[in-house]
């Protein structure tokens, strides 16, 4: 059974459908959710779903904490659900091609520090762009620069808001994202 760890700073949707997605798997299980906002429903979450939850500081992700925890947990792979911090390249060297993220457009466009949620989905708008979506990566140590694994995309309709580019990206997030985790996994075995 393969250990994931999930790092997450917002509500947590998408470490919940990963969770629901793994349950009764004998694959791989989520064996905790780091975070690094107190303020995060993330947590609640995490709470509910009965999967241990970890909020750190900035000093204990920079001075190696947090990589001796996960790896005290002989976590397999690390998942970026919604985690806005730069992976440091420790972490990449500890875990390569076992780090993936999620970002809400098609990189390499609307990709780097600061696009993230809200702010990539105004730059699309206000780019017409005529189709958005989702990027699976492995993480290395630059924004959104690392390998691709998977992309799917939508449809941007005239008059669409931010807030319609990211309902309909949502809806690709929570299908393909524990999916192609699953997959991954698999392939890696």
């Amino acid at each position: 059974m393969k250990n994931i760890v999930i790092f997450a700073s917002g509500s947590g949707s998408n470490a919940e459908k990963i969770i629901q997605h793994l349950h009764g798997s004998t694959l791989a299980q989520v064996s905790c959710i780091y975070c690094n906002n107190p303020e995060a429903g993330v947590i609640e979450r995490a709470k509910r779903l009965n999967v241990p939850c970890r909020v750190f500081s900035r000093e204990e992700y920079k001075n190696g904490i947090v990589l001796s925890e996960i790896q005290a947990l002989h976590a397999d792979w690390i998942v970026l659900a919604g985690f806005l911090w730069l992976i440091p390249s420790s972490f990449v060297q500890a875990y390569p091609q076992r780090i993936i993220n999620l970002h809400p457009a098609l990189l390499p466009k609307f990709g780097g520090k600061g696009m993230y949620g809200h702010f990539v989905h105004e730059a699309v708008i206000e780019a017409g762009e005529k189709e958005s979506g989702i990027t699976i990566h492995y993480v290395n140590e630059q924004y959104d620069e690392g390998a691709i694994i998977h992309q799917s995309s939508f449809s941007i309709d005239p008059g669409d808001s931010p807030e319609d580019v990211a309902r309909k990206g949502q809806v690709l997030e929570h299908r393909d994202f524990p999916q192609v985790i699953e997959n991954l996994i698999k392939q890696s075995n």
